[in-house]
């Protein structure tokens, strides 16, 4: 669908670029292989509060209005965003404006004053955003399911942190985490849209000739142990009941993760899927209800998730498990294998239309596989599963020894879950 354009400096920094003739916008995306996971627990959250004070200031932009009265003006869209294993600042705008949008990404990744007072000022933002997310069960329960799968360790803390860790950080910690993770070996830049490549790389190389330098290194190893299925409840009143039923699946260098994802929509993929006929239209039991998963570096798992009425909690679950013990039994159609295919490939291409997305999914390819993975590669191998592996990955993951279930919702006694949470 789309060439591209791959450069490596020699300060170890990528560049990739993907021209699209036919777009109007352009995006500039820098993407470092950091995140949560890498953190400790006297810095947990430190990840996600630098990528606030990105925004604060550089010596060319004082301040936060000079930064953002910048990207207003050419009615730029324009955000960053924290993983657990990488982290990214990009801004989307009109293809003629981007000189002005490199200029200011760029600016902010390589030029961040980090300023103490601001820091002290943006404590208080960023326990109002815990705050707010904590608030929000739909969201909250998947932190809670992680949390249950990886315990006290980087996988399952919060990208967030904890508030008492977020007002003890000290500048020196941001300075030390800015000088040895944001450096040239583990960044990404990605430019999408109507772009030259060659003026692209001229430009990016002159900006980021100055680019810290250091050694990769990796974090900490992911540690499973389970043995029977596990519970976490969370004791909150809410008008519905949030929760998300899962099982440990696999990484994403695992290729069943083809197989994997052709279920996932099978069983919760839109309006047509098995659960949302048998939770939603014929019991009439919730209102949102998907599957999904989350494929890591070295952990993945795969999900269920449903907001349900307060009383009838227990029978979505029960719904929930059975439909998951039938496609352990009997996999799934060969209809539905196609219509899944399908599916995905439709989803890719309305995707695909948005520069954003197309420099985020080659970026993302990059930090993860050290090359680019096309969108057109991943679809061909999502193409090539057949019914068999989708049986045998659904005989592999729904086991009692990888199964858990988080919840959310005026409910105190996890044990009438446990009868039912069994394949």
């Amino acid at each position: 669908m789309f060439s591209h354009k791959l450069y490596n400096f020699d300060s170890g920094l990528r560049l990739v670029v993907v021209p699209m003739p036919s777009t109007k916008t352009a995006t500039v995306l820098v993407m470092v292989s950091t995140g949560s996971k890498y953190e400790t627990k006297e810095i947990n959250g430190i990840s996600h509060f630098l990528e606030h004070m990105m925004f604060k200031g550089t010596e060319k932009r004082p301040g936060t209005l000079d930064i953002a009265r910048e990207l207003d003006g050419i009615g730029a869209e324009y955000n960053a965003f924290t993983g657990k294993e990488y982290t990214g600042y990009y801004a989307k705008a009109s293809v003629k404006k981007i000189d002005i949008v490199m200029d200011v990404i760029f600016d902010i990744f390589l030029n961040s004053k980090l300023d103490g007072k601001e820091i002290d000022i943006e404590r208080g933002v960023i326990i109002e955003e815990l705050n707010m997310y904590r608030d929000m069960p739909q969201r909250f329960v998947g932190d809670l399911f992680e949390r249950l799968l990886y315990g006290d360790q980087p996988a399952g803390w919060d990208i967030g942190g904890e508030k008492e860790t977020i007002l003890k950080l000290k500048r020196e910690e941001f300075l030390n985490y800015f000088n040895t993770h944001y450096i040239a070996p583990k960044t990404i830049v990605a430019v999408a849209g109507n772009v030259d490549p060659e003026t692209i790389k001229e430009k990016v190389g002159a900006y980021f000739k100055s680019i810290r330098t250091g050694e990769k290194f990796s974090k900490p190893a992911v540690v499973e142990e389970q043995k029977e299925p596990q519970i976490l409840l969370h004791n909150k009143k809410t008008d519905q009941t949030h929760f998300i039923l899962g099982v440990r699946a696999y990484d994403k260098f695992n290729d069943k993760r083809y197989s994997l994802g052709v279920l996932s929509v099978v069983l919760g993929g839109g309006m047509s899927s098995r659960l949302f006929s048998e939770v939603r239209e014929k019991r009439g039991l919730a209102y949102y209800i998907g599957a999904g998963g989350e494929s890591y570096t070295d952990s993945g798992f795969f999900m269920v998730k449903a907001g349900v009425n307060n009383q009838k909690t227990k029978e979505a679950v029960e719904v929930v498990m059975k439909e998951l013990r039938k496609v352990r039994k009997h996999g799934i159609t060969s209809e539905e294998l196609q219509r899944a295919k399908d599916q995905a490939e439709g989803s890719m291409a309305l995707g695909l239309e948005h520069s954003d997305a197309v420099a985020e999914t080659y970026a993302e390819s990059l930090i993860f596989h050290d090359k680019i993975l096309t969108p057109e590669e991943e679809l061909d191998k999502m193409k090539k599963v057949t019914l068999d592996q989708v049986f045998e990955v659904a005989s592999d993951i729904f086991d009692n020894s990888k199964l858990n279930l988080s919840l959310i919702g005026p409910l105190e006694d996890e044990n009438e879950f446990k009868s039912i949470l069994k394949f």
